[in-house]
């Protein structure tokens, strides 16, 4: 699932099929970012290609991300402002505590779909 996050919530978000990798979803997602908005865009490694991180650029964000180990020509990147991409990863498990989202046991998209907004709804409420 490609994600946005800002301020501890999800701004908008895309459904991937399980067998396909998020990158293409989230560059779609990147692509519909203001950049008047965000400015810094906290990446997993699952991002790092050229492609995305050029993609970043172009939308005026600066893509905060350590290359993979076996880069050839690796970048600098804001090691500080990287340690804050757990907050990401804490909201996905406060996500994962309703257990529809966590299975996802639907059959259908759109009804997956629907729990997950329910979910995000939940989350920003009773954060």
């Amino acid at each position: 699932m490609g994600h946005i996050i800002l301020a501890h919530t999800a701004m908008k978000f895309n459904l991937s099929a399980g067998n396909r990798h998020d990158a293409p979803e989230g560059r779609k997602l990147i692509k519909s970012i203001d950049s008047k908005v965000a400015r810094y865009l906290l990446m997993d490694r699952a991002y790092e290609d050229d492609e995305t991180r050029a993609l970043a650029l172009k939308q005026g964000l600066i893509p905060v991300v350590p290359p993979k180990k076996n880069r050839k020509s690796p970048w600098q990147y804001d090691t500080e402002l990287y340690k804050r991409r757990n907050e990401v990863e804490r909201f996905f498990l406060r996500l994962k505590r309703f257990r529809k989202v966590f299975t996802r046991y639907d059959k259908l998209d759109i009804i997956y779909f629907s729990v997950v907004t329910l979910a995000l709804i939940f989350d920003a409420l009773f954060m």
